[in-house]
């Protein structure tokens, strides 16, 4: 059975299948060379910069406790897992002391744009996204919504704090 194509229906479906390819593709890998030893791909400043954005615009979103949705609200895991998934295509662990095996450990003076921030002595209990000038977004408590605060704040910078870059 042979098909022959008119000349005008040609580009019209060159680029019907131009378009579903690119839907299935994955996403772009980081260059060779760049996965730390933990077996994590490392992020591009870009993706590290849409992540952050990313988490800015969830600010006033619910908490809801394991919440892991707009629609739903968010836990503190939850919306790392939902930024994370949605800008990178990575997958982070559920719990906030999963995520704190996740990626490579950072010294803090090193905190960048897309970290994640893990709050708590040997067991951290609390997780927010690192956003640059000291600020990080995170899902707090019952009752209140997504929001950004300061690591220098007086109740966040008395805590233990450990940075991961997935």
């Amino acid at each position: 059975m042979h098909l022959t194509l008119r000349t005008s229906a040609a580009p019209l479906l060159l680029g019907t299948v131009l378009l579903l390819a690119a839907c299935g593709s994955a996403p772009p890998r980081p260059p060779a060379g760049t996965a730390p030893s933990t077996g994590h791909a490392t992020l591009s400043n870009e993706q590290a910069e849409d992540i952050a954005i990313h988490a800015l615009g969830l600010v006033g979103t619910p908490y809801r406790y394991g919440g892991n949705t707009p629609d739903g609200g968010f836990d503190c895991s939850g919306l790392i897992g939902y930024v994370y998934r949605s800008r990178a295509g990575l997958a982070p662990p559920r719990t906030v002391a999963q995520l704190s095996g996740f990626g490579e450990t950072v010294d803090r003076s090193q905190l960048r744009t897309g970290d994640l921030v893990l709050f708590g002595g040997g067991r951290p209990s609390h997780a927010g996204i690192y956003v640059g000038e000291g600020r990080f977004v995170h899902a707090p408590s019952s009752g209140g919504t997504v929001r950004m605060d300061t690591l220098a704040g007086a109740y966040w910078s008395r805590q233990p704090l450990s940075v991961r870059r997935p």
